[in-house]
């Protein structure tokens, strides 16, 4: 999960990219190995989503399915261009995509802003197109937004993370925050890998600066 190659800190636009296939070239589980719950839509009444990119997805979506009030995650591709792309052709850095995690949440239970705050204190959001040694367009920090409301908590969360983490001596944040757009599932390994291997790789490393909302 190592990339050093110039060309993959670029985004293609969409001329550029792979053309993907019209049907996933794989199938996923129906049930979340930890919870137990439905991986993809549909979802039980009242449920929303949340989508964020902050570096491999392995050790990202951990730290989402822990939360009270989570009631399901995937790991997946979103943000880029290649329809149903799969692993290996994100890493190509050719599709486009990010690496993201999809949260299906209660907001009764999980409110958007204790998500956001998982999302700023569990990656480095100044690095641009990398996350510590993981470097390509697929690590790029991203919060990929499903309404108008999300936006606006987005937004205010980055220019209050943004001044914390100023004060401690860190550059921009380099985060995007863009419309959700289509989810293409990844494969069944990768789906709460870290649950099915307990001692496998994360990456995954915060700024150790809080985010209280």
């Amino acid at each position: 999960m190592f990339f050093s190659d110039p060309r993959k800190l670029r985004v293609p636009s969409a001329s550029e990219a792979l053309p993907g296939r019209p049907r996933p070239a794989y199938t996923i589980p129906e049930r979340h190995f930890v919870t137990g719950n439905r991986l993809c839509a549909p979802f039980p009444e009242g449920i929303l989503l949340a989508r964020f990119g902050m570096g491999c997805f392995w050790g990202a979506e951990r730290k989402f399915w822990k939360l009270p009030g989570v009631y399901s995650t995937s790991v997946g591709y979103s943000a880029g261009s290649t329809p149903n792309p799969t692993y290996r052709e994100v890493c190509s850095g050719m599709t486009g995509h990010n690496e993201v995690v999809q949260v299906a949440f209660d907001p009764a239970a999980c409110s958007y802003d204790t998500l956001l705050s998982t999302f700023w204190e569990n990656h480095d959001p100044t690095q641009g197109m990398q996350q510590g040694n993981d470097r390509g367009t697929q690590y790029r920090s991203g919060i990929y937004i499903f309404d108008a409301g999300q936006r606006a908590q987005a937004e205010r969360s980055r220019d209050l993370y943004a001044a914390r983490i100023a004060a401690r001596g860190f550059t921009a944040i380099t985060t995007e925050i863009v419309d959700a757009g289509p989810f293409w599932a990844a494969e069944a390994e990768h789906q709460q890998y870290l649950a099915k291997n307990p001692d496998g790789y994360c990456g995954l490393g915060g700024t150790g600066v809080a985010c209280p909302l």
